[in-house]
Order: C-alpha cells, then structure tokens, then sequence
C-alpha cells in the first residue's frame, strides 16, 4: 500500500503524520531519519489494526501543490 504522509519542519527536527492513519506520527532529526520512523510508525500502526480487528483503510489522501502569485 501506498499512504500520503505530510513532512512537517519544525525547529531542528522533523515531525510526519498520515492522514488516512489518525494517530500514526512520527518525529526525526533528518528528513532521512523521518522517512525511516514515519515507515516503521506505518507498519506498526496496521499491525495494531489488524490485532485489534480493525478495517485496514485504503490510501485516499491525495496530495497536491497549487502555485500562487508572490506577495511583494
């Protein structure tokens, strides 16, 4: 599966979240190591799913990036 994930800079690290995963976050220092984290958070998110009965959701969350004008 293949799930949207939104990268978040902050100051001196990096937070991650999906949102078709409520719950599913993860923070890192580098965007190397969030990547990393958000993946492991995404596959022990579905495990709990799975273990608790749950519906395993379908990626739906697109992403997009809209240009605008400049603001002088």
């Amino acid at each position: 599966m293949r799930y949207a994930v939104m990268i978040e800079a902050a100051e001196g690290n990096y937070s991650a979240y999906v949102p078709d995963l409520p719950g599913c976050v993860a923070v890192g220092d580098t965007l190397e190591d969030i990547e990393q984290m958000i993946r492991e958070a995404i596959e022990f998110h579905l495990e709990g799913m799975r273990l608790n009965g749950e519906r395993i959701p379908q990626p739906s969350s697109l992403c997009q990036y809209v240009e605008v004008p400049e603001v002088a």
